[in-house]
């Protein structure tokens, strides 16, 4: 068994341990965000659906950074374009879309995120595919809720499954 002293054991130790430091930093340099959660989110009360994608930042963010989001329309159509300000102190930023219709069980959905910087110049390219574990015909047609104190919704006096007649809308196909 070869015998070590205290030198070369430290020595040892700190090879290993700026090895491990530079594999670490190495192909991540131009990298400002990971993509840390991604989900469709559902508000039964509200009646509607969502994309959330969250993104953790991986180095300092310099001031006036943006997100351009395109979300893929599950009802068909151009992708829903999102610009958001992307905040430096944040410990992680949060991107959601507007409203969607059509939202398909199993289907996948394609996002593709831009990070550009004050100047408009792309810093960093994030493609993501996302896919629901619900179908949107869960929701009611419309919201059960409505205004600032959440008053039941008048429209939907009578129908406690929240579903109207002819309220469903139409979706394409998902093929």
């Amino acid at each position: 068994m070869p015998e070590f002293g205290s030198g070369k054991l430290l020595t040892l130790a700190m090879t290993a341990m700026l090895a491990v430091a530079g594999c670490r930093e190495s192909g991540g340099e131009d990298e400002y965000f990971a993509v840390s959660g991604k989900l469709f989110e559902f508000n039964y009360r509200l009646g509607m659906a969502t994309y959330v994608v969250t993104l953790n930042p991986l180095q300092p963010i310099p001031d006036g950074m943006v997100a351009v989001v395109n979300f893929q329309d599950p009802a068909g159509g151009i992708p829903i374009e999102v610009r958001q300000n992307l905040w430096p102190k944040l410990p992680h930023q949060t991107l959601t879309s507007p409203p969607l219709s059509c939202v398909a069980k199993d289907r996948p959905y394609s996002v593709e995120i831009r990070i550009e910087d004050k100047d408009g110049d792309l810093r960093q390219s994030l493609d993501i595919t996302m896919t629901s574990n619900l179908d949107q015909s869960i929701l009611p047609d419309r919201p059960l809720v409505i205004g600032p104190v959440y008053e039941l919704n008048p429209d939907m006096i009578g129908h406690p499954d929240g579903k109207l007649e002819g309220g469903q809308v139409r979706c394409p196909s998902a093929t």
